[in-house]
Parts: C-alpha cells; structure tokens; sequence
C-alpha cells in the first residue's frame, strides 16, 4: 500500500492539472485530499456541470474529468497505458506519479475543456 506522503505528492500533481482552468470555472472544494471544479453552466436541475477533480482514496488518488464521460472523441486518441487506469467511465486511478500519463491527462483536460465551453455542447446538456 502507497503511504500517505506518496499518495499526497500524487494529488497535488494531479490537481496541478486543473490549475489553468480555475479562472473560468468554479473551485467547489479544496481541502488537502479533495478537489473539485464545476463549469459555471447550470443545467436544468438547477446543479452546475461538473467538470472533474481529484481525491485521495485509501490506496490510490482518483483523477475525475467528466468531458471523457460527455464525449466518446476524447476516448477514441487515449493511450492503451491511460486507459488501463480507468476505473468506470471518467475516473482514473494513479498509486504513484506518472509524469507521462499526467501529461497525457492534462491534453485531455484541455480537449475537455475546450468542449465543455463550446456553447453548442453546452445547450445540448443544459436544456
């Protein structure tokens, strides 16, 4: 089992990720083990749209990016390594830093963001 330090280091890497994008969504928690950014677009049931973020498990930190999960083009340029990771449908799952795949996961951030803000996606999910 990763010790506490380990895992730590891990998520300030990943939340690292998300820092580019904090101006133009919103920080809804941001505690030692526990990240989170929603889009400032509200859908129909009045929640904002969750964009991702990062928590600390017991034995591994977990990567959310909700715009893998939205749009199956984002899967389709995913590295055999990176997917390999995931754990259901937008959620990947890292014991230890992994300076490739991380790069990998902040172009995909990045593409996610990028449709995540397109305002046609955005009507199609909002209404």
């Amino acid at each position: 089992m990763p010790q506490n330090a380990d895992l730590q280091t891990v998520f300030e890497k990943l939340k690292s990720i998300f820092k580019p994008y904090e101006k133009k969504l919103i920080v809804t928690k941001d505690i030692a083990t526990d990240y989170e950014l929603d889009t400032p677009f509200v859908m129909k049931n009045k929640h904002r749209v969750y964009f991702g973020g990062v928590r600390v498990g017991r034995a591994y930190v977990s990567f959310h990016l909700m715009p893998v999960y939205a749009s199956a083009e984002l899967i389709k340029g995913m590295s055999p390594d990176l997917k390999k990771r995931m754990q259901g449908k937008s959620c990947f799952n890292f014991k230890t830093v992994d300076a490739k795949l991380f790069q990998e996961l902040a172009g995909l951030t990045k593409a996610g963001f990028k449709i995540f803000t397109d305002p046609k996606f955005l009507e199609k999910i909002t209404r």
